[in-house]
């Protein structure tokens, strides 16, 4: 009882510690890089269309002129026309019926309104409520606490490490902060405090961190830094204006995509281990590290073969322009863009293979030392 009081006053003196220092980074003012004073993106419904851009032979040309009832904002319920082009990244081609999001802009007594985009807000909280739902009804109480995990993550990424960096802090140390934490915490929530967790929370930490390592040693080796991405002009305009350290945004987000893949390997090799133990308590350390490795390297191949096939998607477009312009192989190798995604697959993979032999050394050592000491004790 009094060690179930000590654990319990140590996870409350934690959660308060995190939420000062959570705390600490909210209400940040921000400089202003865009004057957006008077425009709001609104929602809104097409009631007409005043002048389509639909040709006879079918086509679509130009832009769209159509009457609009807003549904939110301070103007919420009137009517205002719209130009609406029907671009692949901007505009929507309207109908009437459809919701679409409306920029609306105001001078004074005068206001102008054009068509966004198309209202994908319900769609996209249908679809995240579909994934939750899923993951409740396959998990049960595994679930719950995944989606709880999952939750504090978000929750990390968007209300502490944006906030850290954009204060100055170095986005390496700040992705380094997040990682120990939600590894902590989403371990606990799926194990409580246990040797299992604890290996798990070790091998998924120190996977991560070899991870960067040879993301930074590869960059070093190759001569990428932080300023070779593709939109590095706007964001060197946003570090003229901030207090980010641009450089570094490139390896803490090596870090933070590492750690999902990592810590699923650090978890499966550490709960194996302990489902072991459980079943055959006589098993020695060395047994332990054995049979840890043997499902590690099972693991090895799939998890790096998901995180290369995860880093080509996401490239699926540099290599189209690739193969369909037919570049030359000296070209490609020594592109930059090619080198990043290089360095991202590479660096998260090695990531998950180092983090095999480590859970199961720390797993094991854990999980046999109990049977050391009785040997001791006798």
């Amino acid at each position: 009882m009094k060690r179930k009081i000590i654990r319990g006053g140590c996870l409350a003196l934690a959660g308060i510690l995190f939420l000062l220092f959570l705390l600490f980074f909210q209400g940040t003012e921000k400089t202003t890089l865009l004057e957006t004073e008077g425009r709001n993106f609104e929602k809104a419904e097409v009631t007409e269309i005043l002048q389509d851009n639909v040709t006879e032979s079918g086509n679509i040309v130009g832009t769209q002129t159509v009457m609009l009832k807003l549904l939110s904002g301070s103007h919420k319920g009137e009517l205002v026309q719209a130009n609406s082009s029907s671009g692949y990244l901007f505009g929507a081609h309207c109908e009437v019926g459809m919701k679409v999001v409306v920029i609306v802009s105001e001078s004074g007594d005068e206001m102008a309104a054009s068509v966004y985009t198309y209202n994908r807000e319900p769609a996209v909280w249908f679809m995240v409520g579909l994934f939750v739902l899923a993951i409740l009804l396959i998990g049960g109480k595994k679930g719950v606490a995944s989606v709880a995990s999952l939750g504090f993550t978000m929750v990390c990424i968007f209300f502490l490490f944006l906030p850290m960096i954009y204060r100055g802090v170095s986005p390496v140390l700040a992705a380094v902060f997040v990682v120990v934490v939600t590894t902590v915490v989403t371990m606990f929530f799926i194990d409580g405090f246990s040797k299992k967790s604890l290996a798990a929370m070790a091998g998924t930490v120190s996977g991560v961190v070899v991870s960067g390592l040879f993301a930074w040693l590869f960059g070093k080796a190759a001569h990428i830094s932080g300023y070779n991405v593709s939109d590095i002009e706007n964001l060197i305009y946003v570090e003229g204006m901030t207090d980010i350290k641009i450089g570094e945004l490139l390896f803490a987000g090596i870090l933070i995509a590492a750690l999902g893949a990592v810590m699923d390997v650090g978890m499966s090799i550490s709960s194996t281990i302990n489902e072991l133990k459980e079943k055959k308590p006589e098993m020695k350390a060395k047994e332990l590290f054995v049979s840890g490795m043997t499902v590690g390297k099972d693991m090895m191949g799939t998890m790096s073969n998901t995180l290369i096939l995860a880093f080509t998607g996401g490239s699926i477009n540099t290599l189209v322009f690739i193969y369909a312009y037919d570049y030359q192989y000296r070209q490609i190798i020594n592109m930059y863009s090619v080198g990043i995604e290089l360095m991202q697959g590479l660096s998260a993979s090695m990531g998950v293979i180092l983090t095999v032999p480590l859970t199961s050394l720390i797993g094991a050592w854990l999980m046999g030392k109990g049977e050391i000491l009785k040997k001791q004790k006798k």
